[in-house]
């Protein structure tokens, strides 16, 4: 069969029954108590997050300060931003300096 046979025949074939309601069965369109009950379970939810949400937003500051940002910084953070600037002052040896290669010895 050549495909110019299949598609004539795919073509030619007798279009449903009229009876057939399209994949729509007796309970189509018909929901059940359960559907409800999710629908205002998911509403209570969203409006516990949106409270949830507008608490948080009022906490934000309207400008952001930097010395009031470093002072509440955790200590942790603080410890981390100390090593990375002490990391970096130690890659960038001093004008005259020369950092000792693989044969050199310090």
């Amino acid at each position: 069969m050549t495909a110019l046979e299949t598609a004539a025949y795919v073509l030619a074939q007798a279009p449903a029954p009229p009876n057939d309601p399209g994949g729509q069965g007796e309970d189509f369109g018909k929901s059940s108590p359960v559907g409800l009950v999710l629908l205002i379970l998911f509403a209570v939810a969203v409006v516990f997050l949106i409270r949830s949400m507008t608490k948080h937003l009022r906490k934000v500051p309207v400008v952001f300060d930097e010395g009031k940002a470093a002072a509440a910084a955790p200590a942790k953070v603080k410890r981390a931003e100390a090593a990375r600037e002490a990391e970096a002052a130690e890659a960038e040896p001093e004008k005259g300096e020369t950092k000792p290669g693989k044969d050199e010895t310090p």
